[in-house]
């Protein structure tokens, strides 16, 4: 089956545990969302499953039944995983065609930037420009488009809507929710904004003090305000 797994899965920095025995499958297609206060290890999941050489591992990561080993995270971006930091990361000195260039996949379809500027609309009007030139909204949407450039099978988006006006969030949320059925792309996505997520998922997950503590249909969490207020100190948006 096309899924990418992660099986009891332990990390730390050094002497410092990040989170321990964690377990989540991502199905293509699918988006699932990760949830959890800050410093809960989201975002090291994520750096976990590409193998950030800072961290030590213990466990299992397989994409499409194809154990991942101590591969380097080039690799594993070869095996069809693509991440977009919170951060960004665009090349600043680079226009936005240039950065989308550098990213295309030798594999990827010949149409595959059309079809990355189709579904990421903000992105076209924005190629000729320095990335130096952006706002943080046009540069997370750049972000993401570079992502799909590698035509990957798993997206991992590490909360894409810090920073953004509330608009700029709703056009992201509209954009993100297309991809999984028009690139057959699974989606992991960690978030501070509560809503933003359980209007995305299909399943959600909820991590505390590094440890998977509930997961179920975003549905179901709504539903459960004393489950939110537990495990994530927020309510309902």
């Amino acid at each position: 089956m096309n899924e990418l797994v992660v099986k009891s899965l332990s990390a730390s920095y050094g002497l410092a545990v990040a989170f321990t025995d964690v377990s989540i499958t991502v199905a293509k297609g699918e988006t699932v969302g990760l949830l959890g206060r800050n410093g809960a290890g989201k975002t090291t999941l994520l750096k976990a499953i590409i193998h950030d050489p800072e961290l030590t591992l213990r466990g299992e990561i397989s994409v499409n039944n194809v154990s991942l080993g101590k591969f380097p995270a080039y690799k594993v971006a070869r095996h069809g995983v693509a991440w977009v930091p919170d951060n960004r990361r665009i090349f600043t000195a680079l226009s936005v065609a240039e950065n989308l260039d550098l990213a295309r996949s030798k594999t990827a379809p010949k149409d595959q930037l059309d079809r990355v500027l189709t579904n990421i609309p903000l992105v076209e009007k924005l190629m000729k420009r320095r990335g130096y030139e952006l706002s943080g909204g046009e540069q997370q949407a750049v972000t993401i488009a570079r992502a799909l450039m590698s035509a990957p099978d798993y997206l991992l988006l590490d909360e894409p809507t810090e920073g953004l006006a509330p608009l700029i969030v709703e056009q992201l949320q509209a954009a993100i929710g297309a991809l999984p059925a028009q690139f057959d792309v699974g989606i992991l996505i960690t978030e501070q904004n509560f809503s933003f997520v359980t209007g995305l998922a299909d399943r959600v997950h909820i991590l505390e003090t590094g440890q998977m503590v509930w997961a179920g249909p975003p549905d179901e969490l709504v539903s459960k305000p004393q489950l939110i207020d537990r495990h994530l100190s927020v309510g309902e948006k």
